[in-house]
């Protein structure tokens, strides 16, 4: 279950799921191009192949990118927006797709966002905390009526105090329904036998350096491997990589 993410859905798809469950490898170089596209006052370096189980709640210098046919997923600190119609322009539609789609969360401070936008025109989105709704803009879909509903109650730990003014729903896991929703996985629920999962997605990683500001790869020394539900799984697919897998 993981506690933090910040992705970005690109999808020209019509059955989403479907591509994710075909077991597609992700295109490198696509990969390495929107990467440039997205980041050009940078310096970006491949550094490793991983999954979502891992990657999607990346550091402000890395990014992963994973692209399918007719879908492709950008995890960046970018996504994390507390007010996701404030996401700037190019990340809305870089790709000309039929559907953008924002989901982030971060369970440490009880917060979840998720976005809508149908060729690059804006349908849907909300953000909060717990207690306070920081965005909710355009018309609720019916997916949510649960929520609202009061259908999926916080689960407070043992010794919190339940706020009065709490939200009758968990923004992370909110959030987190919005991806089953639209891709047909979630982030949080552990998944069941023969179910999708994020550790079963693919994403190419990459560092970012201002630019003019990277490091001689001959002195750097390779980071720890994050080992977390399948990262750096398959290298030997990728030759693009060169070196050692390495997060920064």
């Amino acid at each position: 279950m993981l506690s933090k993410a910040s992705s970005l859905w690109y999808v020209d798809a019509s059955d989403p799921t479907a591509v994710l469950r075909a077991n597609h490898d992700p295109d490198p170089d696509a990969a390495l191009a929107l990467a440039t596209q997205l980041y050009a006052d940078h310096d970006v370096t491949p550094v490793m192949v991983g999954t979502l189980g891992g990657c999607a709640g990346p550091d402000r210098d890395e990014v992963y990118i994973g692209c399918y046919p007719g879908l492709t997923v950008v995890c960046s600190t970018q996504a994390a927006q507390v007010h996701p119609t404030a996401l700037p322009e190019l990340l809305i539609r870089p790709l000309a797709s039929e559907h953008t789609y924002l989901v982030a969360f971060d369970t440490t401070h009880g917060w979840g966002a998720f976005a809508h936008w149908e060729r690059g025109e804006f349908r849907r989105a909300f953000s909060a905390t717990r207690v306070n709704i920081l965005e909710d803009e355009g018309l609720p879909l019916v997916w949510e009526r649960s929520y609202w509903a009061g259908e999926h109650p916080v689960c407070w730990q043992p010794g919190e105090l339940p706020d009065a003014n709490a939200l009758p729903f968990d923004p992370p896991d909110f959030a987190d329904a919005a991806n089953d929703e639209w891709l047909g996985f979630h982030y949080r629920a552990p998944a069941a036998d023969g179910t999708l999962g994020p550790g079963d997605i693919s994403v190419c990683g990459f560092t970012l350096m201002p630019k003019g500001h990277m490091p001689d790869p001959a002195e750097v020394i390779p980071a720890p491997q994050r080992h977390l539900n399948g990262v750096a799984r398959r290298r030997g697919l990728f030759g693009w990589l060169g070196g050692g897998d390495r997060v920064s």
